[in-house]
């Protein structure tokens, strides 16, 4: 009987100790972190262990890969899950010499291990052999040194030299077998979502290649992070990652991950106000996507595109009244909120429940402009298909994953926040297309309102004598020292997550943001190959990436 055949209680008893006999010899050590064990294995045994782990205990989610420099070693760890259970984690640490960071490749295991192997190759330095393309992916290829190096020397001049200025269609422009060519799409190609580049190749009218190139916008987060202490000086930078929508959503997640680390019990009326706000900040994140995605496929800027803007500057505005701000709110405190809801309450809940009765007919008018719009279902049904076992492998998550049929929502599947105690359901199309994730997103916009009314409900409700609004926190935290933790929450693009190391010191030792963007992106030409130009922008717009939290 494999592991996943084990009944519930058995699993949750004796996971570790299963796990330690399945992996057997392959196991060096065990390096638990607070919230999975973990397992120290040799770095020419990586892909026997995972391969293990995913085929014989069910770990087909590969959610995250961390690199790191010690003193005396390099450490690459890859953090999995199931996609039916998230709460089973465990955590594979692979140590390297400093005198030779080389390390078995787990792309063959999980495809989304090649993007995050190229950026632990490119930020810290750690090669990996089997690797189907190592090179970096976030700076250029010509730099000097691992900016997460311990060694890395800021000051040392880059210098490009004139190869990197060669003619791109050189190789591409034609061939024996068929006519070829090269095409750029962006870097500053509206349809590309910010500063992205789409090299193409393409064979007639089809698509035969495209490769992302990204790392245009050096953010240094995680680098600014590790800078600043946990207590005051992280929060105000998750705002920044994904800079259109999300920014509650990304201060949840640092918030989870820290109380998690620092074991801070967060109120419960702090945690529905933190829930309906995070739902604001989902909707109108949905609004942009939607609203950018039919101008990307149609073209249509003056009903389409501004009537999404009209409704998500609604939610901006209840936002507003919220934190104070209508962007960088820097709301959520490690233990709660900053303040409570704003005076006179009824007022606010009123302006809440306003925008909430106004939703439903203009989700009504999004159906009849754009998913019963003919031009669009041309455009998009049966186009970017993404079979489910694609998407799993490529760690693609939230409505990516969802348009696939793959049923996985951390607000049900880990609990969080007030989530568990409200009823609302999890949105999942199964059409495996690019009219599939515009669906989810309309859905999930209706299940979204759900949970703020439900929220407004408690909150008008709330006995005014057991409104806190944050718990007693210390002014300064000091997790124990080599305290490791992964911990993530349902974004608006999906699996938001965070690693953390402390070191005893009252800053992390190690900060390594999870995108969702940076794993679904790497779908790209699964969905593009064979399919044409128009499709290929059709696909982007569907994975709703924002290319600073991309590059972070």
């Amino acid at each position: 009987m494999s592991l996943e055949e084990s009944t519930p209680d058995t699993v949750e008893e004796t996971t570790a100790e299963e796990l330690e006999d399945l992996l057997g010899d392959l196991v060096l050590d065990r390096d638990d972190h607070l919230n999975a064990p973990g397992f120290v294995v040799r770095p020419d045994e990586v892909q026997e262990t995972l391969f293990r782990l995913r085929d014989e205990a069910g770990f087909d989610h590969c959610s995250c890969v961390t690199a790191q420099e010690y003193e005396d070693r390099y450490e690459s760890i890859y953090h999995l899950r199931k996609y039916d259970d998230p709460t089973d984690e465990v955590s594979v640490v692979v140590p390297t010499p400093t005198d030779d960071p080389v390390s078995e490749s787990a792309e063959p295991v999980y495809r989304t291990a090649d993007w995050h192997e190229r950026e632990a190759y490119d930020l810290v330095g750690i090669e990996y052999e089997d690797h189907p393309d190592l090179r970096r992916i976030l700076l250029p290829e010509t730099w000097q040194g691992h900016p997460l190096g311990r060694d890395y020397d800021q000051d040392r001049p880059q210098v490009v030299p004139l190869r990197e200025h060669a003619n791109p269609l050189q190789e591409d422009h034609a061939s024996d077998a068929g006519d070829t060519m090269f095409l750029n799409i962006g870097p500053h190609h509206p349809a590309t979502h910010g500063v992205l580049h789409l090299k193409t190749v393409l064979d007639g009218e089809q698509v035969v290649d495209v490769e992302s190139d990204i790392g245009y916008l050096h953010r240094c987060e995680e680098q600014i992070c590790q800078q600043g202490t946990y207590r005051y000086q992280i929060m105000p930078y998750p705002d920044r990652w994904d800079y259109i929508s999300a920014g509650l959503l990304n201060e949840w997640a640092y918030a989870r991950v820290a109380e998690d680390l620092a074991d801070i019990e967060v109120p419960e009326y702090a945690q529905v106000i933190r829930t309906m706000g995070a739902e604001l900040c989902r909707i109108a994140a949905h609004m942009l996507a939607v609203g950018t995605f039919a101008l990307d496929v149609y073209g249509d800027f003056t009903a389409i595109f501004m009537y999404a803007v009209r409704d998500r500057e609604k939610a901006q505005n209840i936002l507003e009244e919220l934190t104070g701000q209508r962007l960088m709110f820097n709301y959520f405190r490690l233990g709660g909120v900053v303040w409570d809801l704003p005076e006179p309450r009824d007022e606010f809940f009123e302006m809440v429940r306003d925008f909430l009765d106004d939703l439903p007919e203009a989700l009504e008018e999004y159906h009849d402009l754009i998913s019963a719009n003919e031009i669009l279902q041309v455009r998009t049904v049966d186009t970017g298909v993404l079979p489910p076992e694609v998407a799993k492998s490529y760690g693609a998550t939230g409505p990516v994953a969802r348009g696939s049929g793959v049923d996985y929502d951390l607000r049900r599947d880990d609990p969080y926040g007030y989530y568990d105690e409200l009823d609302w359901n999890v949105a999942v199309e199964d059409g495996c297309d690019n009219y599939s994730r515009l669906l989810v997103r309309l859905r999930e916009v209706e299940e979204s309102a759900k949970i703020i009314e439900q929220c407004v409900d408690l909150l008008e409700d709330w006995p005014e004598d057991d409104r806190t609004i944050q718990s007693n926190v210390p002014r300064t935290i000091r997790p124990d020292d080599d305290a490791e933790i992964y911990r993530a929450v349902e974004g608006a693009k999906g699996e938001l997550g965070i690693y953390m190391r402390a070191d005893g010191t009252e800053k992390p030792a190690r900060f390594k943001i999870r995108s969702p963007c940076f794993s679904n992106l790497q779908t790209l030409p699964e969905m593009s190959n064979g399919e044409y130009i128009p499709d290929l922008i059709a696909s982007l717009g569907s994975l709703d990436i924002v290319l600073g939290e991309v590059d972070r």
